[in-house]
């Protein structure tokens, strides 16, 4: 069984990247979805605010790796099954954790987009909306502070993501029968 971990900066296309590989058989697994949980239990709105809080605290109580470890029974699970494809692989000490859980069963995809591309759509995005402020401050944090730098340079595969949708699902299938 195959572990595709999806990595980029926010806006770069990883749920789009994610969902065709879901659309080809994998199973999806979104590291973000530990957030949206701890927002429920802790009754806060969504917010840039309060997703930074949230994924802050969760990196406090479990490490910088939490959120590979705290998905890690989910990803097991879906591994009885099905490939996996992680939708939001975040900080380095999350890709070292993986690699030694997987090892060479785990694929890095990258996904690329200018920053201009990205506040683009990040501002304009339907859900998850970020103000220009609030994408710089983000990615500031995502480099500084939990070094996501490190496993977009590691990646098996990259891509960028400046065309139509319809490249950039080209490109991920082109990933998936590499892999296949």
């Amino acid at each position: 069984m195959k572990v595709v971990s999806v990595v980029g900066m926010t806006g770069a296309g990883k749920s789009e990247v994610s969902r065709v590989f879901e659309e080809s058989g994998f199973t999806r697994i979104r590291f973000g979805d530990v957030t949206d949980e701890e927002m429920r239990k802790r009754d806060l709105k969504p917010s840039e605010e309060n997703e930074r809080l949230v994924r802050e605290l969760l990196r406090q109580e479990h490490g910088i790796d939490a959120y590979a470890r705290l998905n890690q029974p989910r990803i097991e699970q879906a591994l009885n099954s099905s490939d996996v494809v992680i939708d939001g692989l975040y900080s380095w000490e999350e890709y070292t954790y993986l690699k030694s859980c997987y090892g060479e069963n785990l694929y890095l995809v990258a996904v690329w987009s200018p920053p201009k591309t990205r506040y683009a759509r990040l501002t304009s995005r339907s859900s998850r909306r970020l103000t220009l402020d609030e994408a710089i401050s983000r990615d500031r944090a995502e480099i500084e502070n939990i070094q996501k730098g490190g496993p977009i340079a590691m990646a098996d595969f990259t891509i960028i993501n400046e065309s139509s949708l319809q490249n950039l699902k080209r490109e991920v299938e082109r990933i998936i029968s590499v892999l296949r």
